[in-house]
């Protein structure tokens, strides 16, 4: 199904605004902490804040970052976009995560961005992958090995579950695996941290 340009790309762009507010920066200045982005791994996603804050303000930026891209998927839904053009809709959400122009392109690795995305999209293959990551993450302690496998478990999900939305979460996968090269080559050699 074809969906004229301008209306796919309004709503990429807000996509991409919606994405683009980094959750932990909000959560660690309303609780008095300091910028996740100058220690520890100086990444503003959750497994930083867990790492440095605690479980508490880590769960509210998971939260926030889950939910925040959220209206605008439901507005594409809304508007019977079909599919692919959700997806394109997400992966804005998530391109403005990884890369928020306000910070100078330095954003998150867009997990729980992703997970709050196909929880519209595809709610099954997010919550398998949510289990998937708190298992590992539980087991092998260390949050990129969780992210890792559960990103390469998505496509094969969405196969069983969400078969319209595979090449979407083929998409997704793609980004987030871009997003821990320096994850996968911390882990090759021994010294990732772990959470």
């Amino acid at each position: 199904m074809a969906v004229p340009l301008e209306l796919l790309l309004p709503l990429v762009a807000l996509g991409y605004l919606s994405g683009s507010w980094l959750g932990s920066l909000t959560v660690c200045r309303l609780a008095g902490r300091g910028d996740p982005r100058l220690a520890g791994s100086c990444n503003p996603g959750v497994s930083n804040v867990l790492r440095l804050y605690g479980l508490r303000l880590a769960f509210a930026t998971l939260l926030l970052d889950a939910v925040k891209g959220m209206p605008v998927l439901w507005l594409a839904m809304g508007l019977g976009f079909p599919p692919w053009a959700q997806g394109v809709v997400g992966l804005g959400v998530l391109l403005g995560h990884s890369y928020p122009v306000w910070h100078r392109f330095r954003g998150g690795k867009a997990v729980a961005s992703a997970f709050g995305v196909m929880l519209v999209l595809a709610p099954w293959v997010a919550l398998v992958c949510a289990a998937c990551w708190a298992l590992l993450a539980w087991r092998v302690r260390t949050a990129a090995v969780a992210s890792l496998v559960s990103a390469a478990l998505a496509p094969l999900a969405s196969v069983w579950l969400a078969p319209e939305y595979t090449g979407v979460v083929i998409a997704f996968t793609a980004l987030v695996l871009a997003r821990h090269v320096l994850n996968i080559q911390r882990l090759g050699r021994g010294n990732e941290p772990g959470l």
